[in-house]
């Protein structure tokens, strides 16, 4: 899950893997409510999550995200309005004269209303499609832990946010959506071995170079047509001043790649622990690392298949 992958986010998902895993309730409240400021639906979290607590989640928070929607929608459209606006303006001026400045005007207002148009389209789906599950560094992210013996899923943003760092941390050190198997006994000490989380995984995206030279972005998957139960280092931060709200982030780990995605150009591999491991990492002795490194050792090996990614 190295730069971004499609991933479980609705409980319902981990309900078929993990019969036993509760919602942490208070934690999706806490998280999603939207109190009018940015709105958690234009980009805090996928589309999939938001879908099923509009179905599942308390009455109190689908009526919260109701309003947040309609709010969403009416501030789409009339950013179409004003930016078709500024096209038709641009458009009268030609008739008169033509100018550099209209031409702008009409080729930015239309890419504009494209672009306004596609995200209230896509508010407006019903339809599921890949992209509800796909995330990326700074969103939210349901994520499985334990705590008092009980399995629970509680939403985390991709992105970990280390305990005892101050909070422009996350500008200074944008990488550490990913924790390096190599540097779990250094950087990462303090949460591994002690904190640990699962994501499950369906799909994984790396940038790479062709042999243009050019940026592409490839998709990976298990060829196998298994998900990915991918292990994870997550925080709880606590602003010591106590102006910052408290943050819970994490960390997907990786490792040096397998052949298959070093062939295909990139130098990590997001780890895959295997079912009956799930326990064991989740339940963390951190007085014996030695058995959690072995679990990495005896992970899942499917086969990565790969292709340009639409």
């Amino acid at each position: 899950m190295c730069y971004s992958a499609e991933v479980y986010v609705e409980y319902e998902q981990y309900r078929e893997h993990f019969k036993d895993v509760a919602m942490d309730i208070k934690a999706y409240v806490k998280t999603f409510w939207w109190d009018r400021g940015l709105n958690p639906l234009a980009n805090k979290a996928p589309r999939a999550l938001f879908r099923e607590l509009l179905k599942i989640g308390p009455t109190d928070l689908r009526e919260n995200l109701e309003e947040a929607q309609l709010e969403l929608t009416g501030s789409l459209q009339q950013e179409i309005n004003e930016q078709q606006e500024r096209v038709d303006t641009a458009q009268a001026k030609l008739l008169k004269k033509e100018t550099k400045a209209a031409r702008e005007n009409i080729r930015i207002g239309t890419k504009n209303v494209a672009k306004a148009q596609r995200k209230l389209d896509d508010l407006r789906r019903t339809e599921p499609k890949g992209s509800d599950f796909r995330v990326f560094p700074g969103v939210y992210v349901p994520v499985m832990l334990v705590e008092d013996g009980q399995k629970i899923l509680r939403p985390m943003r991709y992105q970990c946010r280390v305990p005892r760092t101050p909070s422009d941390f996350d500008q200074k050190y944008p990488g550490t959506y990913n924790a390096r198997r190599d540097s779990l006994g250094g950087f990462w000490k303090n949460l591994f071995g002690y904190h640990h989380g699962l994501v499950i995984a369906t799909k994984f995206y790396e940038h790479v170079r062709d042999e243009e030279n050019n940026n592409v972005t490839l998709e990976f998957k298990p060829s196998t047509g298994d998900v990915m139960l991918i292990p994870c280092l997550y925080s709880h931060w606590v602003d010591p001043k106590g102006v910052e709200p408290d943050l819970w982030s994490f960390a997907a780990i990786t490792d040096d790649p397998l052949p298959e995605v070093a062939a295909a150009g990139h130098d990590r591999t997001v780890l895959d622990i295997k079912p009956e491991h799930v326990e064991e990492w989740l339940n963390p002795d951190p007085n014996n690392l030695s058995a959690l490194y072995d679990i990495f050792d005896d992970r899942a090996r499917p086969f990565y298949e790969h292709q340009e990614a639409a």
